[in-house]
């Protein structure tokens, strides 16, 4: 009789223990982050690629670069053509010169008129052609600027295309260097140095870790006591029998209602179909994408 007395204290604490265990959590589901591709823009010889796999690594960090030889060769053709192009440019000055002298000389000669008409010396007629001969000159002056003006913008015409091509080697040469775009840790590695690689072709895969998204699922039953910003607890394996819990933050809840996953538990067995949620946690570097957590609403 003692002994029968002993194993159902034995059975109904085992009973205890599962009911507590259930009651433990309300849903769960697994760990996951948002995961960036980072991608060559351009095609060439990876010549550096300073990552290694569980690096954490900032926005903005040049990590890399990609054979740049061709498009710099390339720019400075570039720049030579423009050289060449505008060196037939007429020199606007030196090419009017002969005429800006011409026009001080008839300046001169037109005061030197005024001055000798002022003490009945010269004849109005001597004036007057003076004046005629500045105006004369200012014409031709201005007319050869005109024409001048007109060559050296053909000129700088045909040099703007090739401005222009300057600026796209520019754009390929700063996509051959290879940027971290997000801050996180590089969950995988696709490339190494001295490979081939061209435009599109993933290099390494990066996440932000230091806050996780557990995505769980709630019943319908459930889904009425959940709302956007509410905190929670999460809970994880630590030991076999012990859990690590971590507060949590409702971020997002879904608004149709979608068939149990099969990897996921629900608080009722019998629900076939749930509401995901996505829940953000602080991570001190023991959660991992994919782990299996559980919700305490």
């Amino acid at each position: 009789m003692k002994k029968i007395l002993i194993l159902s204290a034995i059975i109904l604490s085992g009973l205890t223990a599962c009911n507590k265990t259930e009651d433990k959590y309300d849903a769960s589901g697994t760990f996951e982050a948002v995961e960036t591709i980072v991608s060559a823009e351009a095609a060439g010889t990876i010549k550096q690629l300073n990552i290694e796999e569980g690096q954490e690594l900032k926005a903005g960090q040049t990590i890399g670069y990609i054979d740049s030889v061709q498009l710099y060769l390339k720019k400075k053709q570039l720049h030579a053509q423009i050289k060449a192009v505008l060196g037939g440019k007429p020199d606007i000055a030196a090419q009017t010169a002969a005429l800006q002298e011409q026009l001080r000389q008839a300046e001169r000669e037109q005061h030197r008129v005024t001055n000798l008409l002022e003490a009945d010396a010269a004849t109005q007629k001597q004036l007057d052609d003076a004046n005629t001969l500045i105006a004369v000159v200012k014409k031709q002056i201005a007319a050869q600027r005109s024409s001048l003006g007109i060559t050296s913008a053909n000129f700088e015409d045909q040099a703007a295309p090739l401005a222009v091509q300057i600026q796209q080697v520019n754009d390929r040469l700063e996509k051959c260097r290879i940027i971290n775009a997000v801050n996180g840790t590089v969950l995988t590695k696709y490339a190494e140095v001295n490979e081939v690689t061209s435009n599109g072709k993933p290099i390494y895969k990066i996440a932000e870790l230091n806050s996780i998204i557990l995505r769980a699922y709630v019943t319908g039953d459930q889904i009425s006591h959940v709302k956007v910003s509410q905190q929670v607890k999460v809970l994880v394996d630590d030991t076999k029998n012990t859990y690590k819990t971590y507060p949590g933050t409702i971020e997002w809840i879904s608004d149709k209602a979608e068939f149990t996953p099969k990897t996921i538990q629900t608080k009722d067995e019998r629900a076939n179909l749930v509401y995901a949620v996505k829940i953000r946690v602080k991570n001190d570097g023991y959660l991992k994408i994919g782990m299996y957590g559980e919700v305490k609403l």
